[in-house]
């Protein structure tokens, strides 16, 4: 016997240990605890799953059976029914439960317990043979697959044979002998395919069972999930085992099955969602093999079954001050509540729920910020169909997942992986109904879309739960898998055609519909205030024009904190100026072209700030080497090899057609020649093959073999201190003129790629000569700070010396986990990152979730530091990771002031923030 408890009753099972009892068996437990109607049962502990899975033999762990078999007889006694009692037998349902939840990624058995002796008992009991045989064929089918890799299709083809002989289309139009039949062919599948009989003995079943299950854990799909969505050891280890005795929706028209949610899922409204079936088991709603009607129109067929349904979804609310997703079953007018999870729901709705609980009183402020994971709200994030786009939807569905998406059309999973994750392809899955084996092809698709199914759909919960746009049960179209085809009336949809869907209506349209960009609700405003209100980091955007900075403030920033001069520099009218300044080949000529530079960089800075005051600006003087505005070698090579093969043809022709005409008439010679020049202007040819080979020779000149290592940042502009004079003047000049305005600016100088305090000396020099001569010529006192993108290990390890330089430090995180990995994010992204992170050498790609245990131990080092030497040392950082959550609560812990990101993820940054400074608070 194993020294610990493996095995808990829902009477005495801790609700709140979600660990050991998994979500499913703890709610079981809680729901039994508070008085709500559960059939009896037991459930099995995620460690007797981890004692399984460790066993090389695949045996259940010592004793599990015999605490089973003592757990079984409380179950009888409480039904008065006997396991394996022919006369009257107690079947039961055998699922599984992790501690996060993980909807039907992992394995479910029902009406276990039935064999040919049983299901005559049941029949005689009931008084109902095709109520017997609908259990008995479903069980079959479910053990097979389950238990022993019957494949489902086998099953199928027998069940459809058997629909086309009686003449019915619907699995409720079979009658009793036809379910027969389908039993006695199921028997045969399961036997030719196993290669054994179908166990009899109920204990053979039940063991068989639960090793399935606990197997399942270590699923594709389960794995795949989890990988996903990041369920981590520690989050989440094992499944537990739920037995459970079965009530059946299949009784009769006085029975039904469905799921609901006490709010709805998909907009927060509040209101009791969902969907049920009359006459079915809980699999026929959620695998979508008929469509189930809305739960409003309970009440017209089971009007008290819809009063105790209202009271129940009270009674879950309250009790567990959470939207919950429920299953029921009501057999002959009896309501029984399976099971209760926190409810998937996106990131809408998560928001709108949040608002309207607090002010219902049923949670405070910090519980509906901490209730919200930051990254789901990129969900309200995406673009929506333009309402003034002209397009006809061409069928339409259940609208079962906000937002809308375009695609190419793929009809199944492994396919949609290989063209969306693999080849970066957008595509949509389009399927008759999802199973829970389909889910990588969720994870790589841009929405989903199936002909069958509800809103409570396999589907429509998992793309709910991902943020995915669906569409459900969208009847009009006919799915032909094999011919990889879809008909809607007459019109046709082959794989590889371009669909648009939108889940907030279930409109299908043909071809690629526009989209804008998405609106703030009122309760995210609302909810975004609150968390300003109680974030200590300060959350601004990368910004490098007036238009990006007024997206910025739309999102909520606080000012800029990377503003990116060269971006500027690539717009098609500054480009073939910077050109010149570039291939200048005299200081004059350089400071030439930079005087008309500087008023378009000036008018540039002027623009942002106008729209950020009086918020900061953060302006990064140039980066990048200056090559990278040239074109390439070989793009100049070829260019070169062309305009040499135009000037001698044009030659030849002349030659050609002067000797030609010479010999009759001069000066018809001379007028060809003279039309020849005109079609082709060869001086002009001449000076553009002067331009293009002295580029090359600059190209030739500037080429480094490490260039992001070489010639750039701080380095550019000390070589060629004209360049940052330009931009320091713009600067200083724009932040004059707006103060002449009475507005309110406060720009920030900031120098990248520093990694000594020298280099920040001579541009500090340049820095105070230009302000003097800005404020003698204005008149006015100018208001700015100086400061560095910390972005180079050596810069981390002075951080004292050059916080002797400067006012604030801005972490550039992207160039600094190059550097501390010895890494090109291109090369290792491309090449061997991904296989790194899949083997488990580095958790997670540090390009996007940042490094703590090195570049963050760096990041910890430079703050201690220069804050050492000065105490009111800001700190930032303005790499990518300022837009991760994860990332932003290591900056709260290192103690930094602000973090700045994409305009899209400042709502992020800003809940994260929050949650940083809650969440450090306890």
């Amino acid at each position: 016997m194993s020294g610990k408890r493996q095995v808990f009753s829902f009477e005495e099972g801790d609700g709140k240990n979600k660990q050991l009892l998994g979500g499913k068996g703890a709610n079981l437990c809680e729901m039994t605890q508070f008085g709500l109607n559960v059939p009896p049962g037991f459930v099995i502990s995620t460690e007797a799953c981890l004692d399984y899975l460790a066993n090389e033999t695949r045996q259940l762990p010592d004793g599990l059976m015999d605490d089973v078999r003592e757990h079984m007889k409380r179950v009888e006694a409480a039904t008065g029914k006997g396991f394996g009692d022919a006369n009257n037998p107690l079947l039961v349902s055998v699922r599984s439960g992790s501690a996060m939840s993980m909807p039907g990624m992992m394995d479910t058995i029902l009406n276990l317990g039935l064999n040919s002796e049983t299901l005559q008992g049941e029949i005689e009991q009931t008084g109902d043979a095709r109520f017997g045989y609908d259990a008995y064929r479903r069980f079959i089918q479910l053990f097979g697959k389950v238990a022993l890799n019957v494949p489902d299709e086998l099953f199928d083809a027998e069940f459809e044979q058997v629909k086309q002989k009686a003449h019915v289309t619907e699995d409720v139009g079979l009658s009793g002998d036809d379910l027969k039949e389908i039993c006695e062919r199921f028997l045969t599948v399961f036997g030719n395919h196993a290669g054994r009989p179908f166990p009899e003995d109920p204990y053979d079943q039940l063991e068989i069972a639960i090793k399935a299950v606990f197997g399942s854990w270590g699923g594709k799909r389960a794995v795949d999930y989890r990988r996903e969505f990041n369920i981590t050891p520690d989050m989440a280890n094992g499944t537990a085992v739920n037995v459970c005795t079965m009530v059946f929706g299949n009784r009769g028209d006085d029975s039904a099955t469905g799921v609901g949610f006490t709010r709805n899922p998909g907009t927060g409204e509040n209101k009791l969602y969902g969907e049920y079936l009359v006459n079915a088991q809980g699999e026929d709603v959620v695998a979508g093999i008929r469509t189930p009607k809305p739960i409003d129109h309970l009440s017209e067929e089971m009007p008290e079954m819809a009063r105790q349904l209202a009271e129940l979804r009270e009674k879950l609310e309250t009790h567990y001050k959470e939207i919950q997703d429920f299953e029921f079953t009501i057999e002959r007018g009896i309501l029984y509540c399976l099971q209760t999870r926190n409810g998937k729901m996106n990131a809408i709705a998560m928001v709108r729920t949040s608002v309207e609980m607090v002010e219902e009183g049923l949670i405070d402020k910090e519980q509906a910020l901490l209730r919200i994971d930051p990254a789901h709200l990129e969900q309200m994030l995406y673009p929506r169909l333009d309402p003034d786009a002209k397009a006809d939807a061409v069928a339409q569905g259940l609208p079962a997942s906000p937002g809308a998406a375009s695609g190419r059309v793929v009809f199944d999973a492994d396919r949609a992986e290989i063209f969306g994750k693999e080849q970066g392809q957008k595509v949509i899955l389009m399927r008759e109904e999802t199973k829970p084996e389909d889910i990588h092809g969720f994870f790589a698709s841009e929405g989903i879309l199936t002909s069958r199914g509800g809103k409570t759909s396999h589907a429509a919960v998992v793309a709910r739960g991902m943020g995915k746009p669906c569409v459900a049960g969208a009847e009009g179209i006919s799915v032909d898998v094999q011919r990889r085809e879809a008909h809607i009336g007459g019109l046709v949809i082959r794989e590889g055609d371009v669909v648009t869907i939108d889940g907030s209506s279930g409109n299908v349209y043909l071809g690629e519909i526009s989209m804008v960009e998405p609106d703030f609700t009122e309760e995210l405003n609302r909810l975004l205030r609150w968390a300003d209100d109680e974030a200590y980091l300060r959350v601004v955007a990368n910004a490098d024009t007036g238009p990006d900075a007024t997206r910025a403030l739309k999102y909520g920033a606080k000012g800029i904190g990377l503003c990116r001069t060269e971006r500027m520099f690539n717009d098609v009218d500054r480009l073939p100026v910077v050109i010149e300044m570039i291939v200048s080949e005299t200081d004059e000529q350089r400071e030439a072209a930079l005087d008309k530079l500087l008023p378009m960089q000036r008018a540039d800075f002027k623009a942002i700030f106008e729209v950020m005051s009086p918020f900061p600006v953060t302006i990064r003087l140039l980066d990048p080497p200056i090559h990278e505005f040239l074109p390439s070698e070989q793009q100049l090579l070829a260019d070169l090899e062309k305009l040499h093969h135009l000037r001698n043809s044009v030659r030849g022709m002349e030659v050609l057609a002067s000797s030609m005409i010479l010999l009759h008439d001069p000066d018809q010679a001379k007028q060809e020649a003279a039309s020849m020049r005109q079609i082709v202007d060869i001086d002009m040819v001449e000076k553009t093959l002067k331009k293009k080979e002295t580029m090359l020779k600059k190209v030739r000149a500037l080429t480094e073999t490490n260039p992001m290592l070489g010639h750039r940042g701080v380095r550019l502009g000390i070589t060629f201190p004209e360049i940052y004079s330009m931009q320091i003047r713009a600067i200083l000049e724009a932040a004059a003129e707006c103060a002449a305005k009475d507005l309110e600016v406060h720009p920030q100088i900031m120098v990248p790629q520093v990694c000594t305090s020298e280099e920040l000396k001579k541009v500090k020099e340049t820095v105070d000569r230009i302000r003097t001569e800005v404020e003698a010529e204005f008149g006015h006192k100018l208001d700015f700070r100086f400061g560095t993108m910390i972005e180079v290990v050596r810069a981390c390890m002075r951080a004292d010396t050059l916080a002797e330089k400067v006012e604030f430090f801005s972490f550039g995180t992207n160039d600094l986990t190059q550097a501390t990995f010895s890494f090109s994010r291109e090369d290792a992204e491309n090449k061997f990152l991904p296989m790194y992170n899949q083997i488990g050498i580095l958790q997670d790609n540090p390009f996007e979730v940042l490094d703590e245990k090195g570049v963050g131990k760096l990041m910890d080092l430079a703050v201690k530091w220069g804050r050492e030497k000065k105490p009111d040392l800001s700190v930032g950082i303005c790499g990518e990771h300022g837009g991760h959550p994860a990332s932003i609560a290591f900056c709260h812990k290192a103690g930094l002031n602000y973090v700045s990101c994409s305009a899209p993820r400042v709502p992020v940054a800003r809940l994260a923030a929050a949650h940083a400074s809650l969440l450090n608070r306890k």
